[in-house]
């Protein structure tokens, strides 16, 4: 609909990859369901045939030959079941960052290499002397850690595959120009620049380019993320992935392949998330320092006691009960329970968590970046108000030209009843405006047929109505005057006069305004606008208390961003932009020792939402969008924004918590281990190790049960 070109945007393992949340390790779902039920039925019998740690226990079913069994069941679970530990701690020391895994790993791996070496000393050798093996607590390492990470993942929503679905807008194959002027199928991947492709009505473009020949309306929801439809003619630009509307389009290819906004805006995504899943997680932390003081103590240990009693045997033991006591135990599951606990409580709250580490880094958000459209408004554009206009300067907009141009059209149309002259002028304009635009599928005028509707006033008829390039809609009413929909830039063109002053009232509003034109005489006007959303105002005033600062992205005009943001008390706005600018104002904010919050619907926030310490996409948005993010707000709700953040402040606490329980553990027990009271005559038993070793692990788990979210305490 050209009448409202003025409203037109400026802007334009065998598994499934790295979680940061995971260690390192990478494992599909249900990969890591097979290896936790498999190394579970391997686990109950070593169980049920060993002991923790030398301790004796009340019951047990050893029999003659029952080391072998234990030693066999145990080889195939390491192999099995410690795989995807021993795997990820390769890659963790190949970057030098040892964490989660490594402490796994080395836990594993010295409790089976000495298990099998007291195992071939007491049953293959029959050497004398206590030969303990640590079979009980490499089998319950490998099933709880492998547990702990299948809560996770079942808690936690998978990465998703946003840049697939970027891919997915764009069509398998383009209409391409021939030498003699037909036109004829080509795959995507064989169109070159320079080419002329066709697209139909309502086919999706299939490659940026210019509009040659031809006039439509296109639909870049999906790209700029603004719910509009904007006119195209010869000259303009269409990017590839929008979609057509009822018109046929000639359009000369400028970008394919690399060159194209949809693959820029691909590869913008993917660098973004490969950089985040880089970025470490509290627990792989505190597990590469328990790493560390595990291997030092342990070799302290080891040196320290051959030193002293000068036997090989008891000083390999000391440093082995070391490295087994320092499992971490209750660290795995001291995040996933909690994982748990706080994605369960944000999905009743309408927050899908889809990577753990955003709660963890909510709370440290001093930054809030919010998309307009869809974000902070409802991205339904609605008819703010209707005016029938009088002559120029006459104050109140309203007046005789009112009743002369369009009163004596529409005298049946509207409301009657005890409404005010003044209503009844409005309405009939805009039963004229409804008239003119029923036969339209632009929002725009969807928004004013609607409005009719809704307030009961009845469309004129209108007949030979067209859409006038660049312009708007013009028809002919039943008395043969001639109806038009203009923009502002139109009326200027032909000198038509208006009250400017009003226009610049509504415009300053964030308002599209059109004007309605009766032979050569404005009649009348309709502003149109999107709404904010209710609880828009809410959220900023809280994010401001909190110290938190809240900017405000867009693509549309710069008039338009600062009505909104005016309204809504946003000091800090930036209009016009495209998906780089977005990402380009993140990463100045974190450069500057910011932590930043991205919050947006479209494609075009796709990289920003990646790029941000916290993505948070929302839930009437695109899926790109949402795949993209850490974090959806299933309802739509900006208020969700800081709802996010204090669920994130009370899970990271917890995850505190859990954390000094399950390391706490490992504090006390890895010194006494290693025998530092032994001279007072203080030496950590094995049996001891193991009972503080279960201890740990269900304060752990009762502590990440007591979570609750921001409103309950």
């Amino acid at each position: 609909m050209g009448g409202h070109d003025d409203e037109r945007e400026d802007g334009r393992d065998g598994s499934s990859g790295k979680d940061a949340s995971g260690g390192g390790m990478a494992m599909h779902g249900a990969n890591l369901k097979r290896r936790f039920f498999a190394s579970l039925v391997l686990t109950v019998p070593i169980l049920l045939l060993s002991s923790p740690m030398g301790m004796a226990l009340p019951i047990t079913l050893a029999f003659p030959g029952s080391d072998w069994v234990v030693a066999a069941l145990a080889t195939v679970l390491f192999v099995y079941g410690g795989m995807p530990f021993l795997r990820g701690a390769a890659g963790e020391l190949r970057r030098r960052q040892p964490a989660m895994m490594t402490l796994v790993a080395l836990g594993i791996t010295t409790a089976y290499a000495y298990s099998i070496y007291a195992f071939v000393q007491r049953s293959v050798l029959h050497t004398a002397g206590m030969h303990m093996d640590f079979f009980w607590e490499l089998a319950t390492l490998i099933v709880i850690m492998l547990l702990g990470h299948w809560v996770e993942m079942r808690a936690v929503m998978g990465a998703g595959d946003a840049l697939k679905e970027m891919a997915e807008l764009l069509p398998a194959q383009a209409h391409v120009e021939q030498p003699d002027g037909s036109f004829a199928d080509a795959p995507l991947s064989e169109v070159q620049v320079g080419q002329t492709v066709m697209v139909e009505a309502g086919e999706k473009v299939p490659a940026d380019g210019e509009v040659v020949r031809g006039e439509s309306q296109v639909n870049e929801a999906l790209v700029t993320g603004e719910a509009r439809d904007v006119a195209k003619g010869a000259g303009d630009s269409v990017f590839g992935g929008s979609q057509n509307g009822d018109g046929t389009l000639y359009v000369r290819v400028t970008g394919t392949g690399e060159s194209g906004y949809l693959a820029q805006v691909m590869k913008l995504v993917s660098q973004a998330q490969q950089e985040k899943s880089r970025a470490e997680v509290l627990s792989d932390k505190v597990a590469r320092w328990l790493f560390y003081a595990a291997v030092g103590v342990g070799v302290v240990a080891f040196a320290a006691w051959l030193a002293v009693t000068g036997s090989v045997g008891d000083a390999l033991t000391r440093m082995v009960t070391v490295f087994v006591i320092a499992c971490p135990h209750a660290l795995g599951l001291a995040i996933p329970l909690v994982a748990a606990r706080s994605t369960s409580i944000g999905a009743r709250h309408g927050l899908l968590v889809r990577r753990r580490r955003a709660l963890e880094v909510a709370p440290r958000v001093n930054v809030v970046m919010m998309d307009k459209t869809g974000t902070l408004t409802e991205g339904d554009f609605r008819v703010a108000e209707v005016r029938a206009v009088g002559k120029p300067g006459s104050g109140d907009g309203k007046g005789d030209d009112a009743g002369g141009a369009a009163g004596t059209v529409a005298g049946n149309a509207g409301k009657n009843g005890g409404a005010s002259a003044d209503d009844r002028a409005d309405d009939r304009v805009l039963a004229i405006l409804a008239g003119l635009e029923q036969s339209s599928s632009h929002p725009l005028a969807a928004s004013i047929v609607a409005a009719a509707r809704d307030r009961g006033v009845r469309p004129v008829p209108v007949r030979d109505e067209h859409a006038v390039a660049g312009v708007g809609v013009e028809g002919t009413l039943e008395d043969g005057r001639r109806a038009l929909v203009a923009n502002a830039r139109h009326l200027d063109e032909r000198r038509i006069v208006y009250d400017r002053d009003l226009f610049q009232q509504l415009a300053g509003r964030g308002l599209t305004v059109s004007f309605l034109v009766i032979d050569g005489v404005v009649a009348g006007l309709v502003a149109q606008g999107d709404e904010v959303k209710p609880t828009a105002r809410e959220a900023v005033r809280q994010l401001r208390e909190r110290g938190i600062a809240p900017v405000m992205l867009t693509g549309d005009n710069e008039e338009a961003a600062r009505a909104v943001a005016r309204d809504l008390g946003i000091d800090e706005f930036h209009a016009g932009l495209v998906p780089q600018d977005k990402v380009r104002l993140v990463q100045e904010r974190r450069t500057a020792g910011d932590t930043v919050m991205m919050v947006g619907d479209g494609i075009n926030d796709a990289p920003a939402l990646a790029k941000a310490d916290v993505g948070a996409a929302i839930g009437a948005g695109t899926d790109v969008a949402i795949d993209s993010a850490d974090v959806v707000l299933v309802k739509s709700d900006p208020e969700d924004i800081v709802r996010l953040l204090d669920l994130g402040t009370n899970t990271t606490r917890k995850i505190k918590q859990n954390l000094w329980w399950g390391a706490g553990y490992n504090i006390v027990a890895i010194p006494l281990a290693a025998g530092v009271l032994a001279p007072a005559g203080i030496l950590l038993s094995p049996a001891v190790g193991a009972v503080l070793m279960s201890l740990s692990t269900v304060i752990v788990a009762v502590n990440a049960m007591t979570l609750k979210a921001g409103d309950e305490g």
